[in-house]
């Protein structure tokens, strides 16, 4: 049965995305404009209540019945399951991928997205909004936490290990985007082999081009109003 996909092309958009192609998954995928403010839209918030994308639908969930589901972990950990793949191997191996996913949860989404908003979206606001201090500590905390991944992947091929898995397909979507995060890479040669080396994969590529044409900044009053005062 086909997946219903709740989505807009940003970095957790990508996760969901990627994995759908990654595991072969048969998918329909349902625009959810956030400047133009469809994530407060009655239908959608009965699927995803905190009015953030994505979100999915499964109409072949647990016992066969329907099931939806928002935040693009418990996403990507539910498709893991039902697949059989990308979760890890064992025991040892679902606990590797599931810290490194709360660690992508927890930590490089948060600190990137904050790092593209006070670096790129506040000074556009009107008035500009320009926080060095706001700027410089985003900016060094994804420094960090990208120094914490080069490190990891200096003993693995992948982030949770030797396999690629959905904590890679939660990673990369932020990762890929270091320049944008005002990041240098030469220092971390592990890192820089790892974006470079998922951003090659077919299902990676496919994933990160749906829709991408209608990525772009939030330029008009009322867009940003809806992303960053609701």
């Amino acid at each position: 049965m086909t997946i219903d996909l709740y989505y807009w092309p940003t970095p957790n958009g990508w996760k969901i995305s990627i994995a759908l192609e990654e595991m072969g998954l048969a998918y329909d995928t349902h625009l959810v404009n956030i400047s133009a403010g469809d994530q407060f839209k009655p239908d959608f918030l009965k699927l995803s209540p905190n009015n953030r994308m994505p979100a999915i639908v499964d109409p072949d969930g647990p016992d066969g019945a329907p099931v939806s589901i928002f935040e693009s972990g418990a996403i990507l950990q539910y498709l893991a399951r039902k697949t059989g793949q990308f979760g890890g191997k064992g025991a040892r191996g679902q606990i590797a991928v599931e810290q490194w996913l709360m660690w992508q949860m927890g930590g490089v989404g948060p600190m990137a997205g904050q790092a593209h908003h006070f670096l790129h979206y506040a000074p556009e606001l009107d008035p500009p909004q320009v926080l060095p201090y706001a700027q410089d500590r985003y900016r060094a905390e994804v420094g960090r936490l990208y120094g914490v991944l080069d490190r990891q992947l200096a003993d693995n091929e992948f982030v949770a290990g030797d396999d690629y898995t959905i904590a890679d397909m939660a990673i990369w979507p932020w990762a890929h985007l270091w320049k944008r995060q005002e990041q240098t890479i030469e220092d971390k040669p592990n890192f820089a082999r790892w974006v470079e080396q998922v951003g090659q994969r077919p299902a990676v590529l496919k994933g990160r081009a749906l829709h991408a044409e209608k990525r772009k900044a939030p330029t008009e009053k009322s867009a940003q109003d809806l992303l960053f005062k609701r």
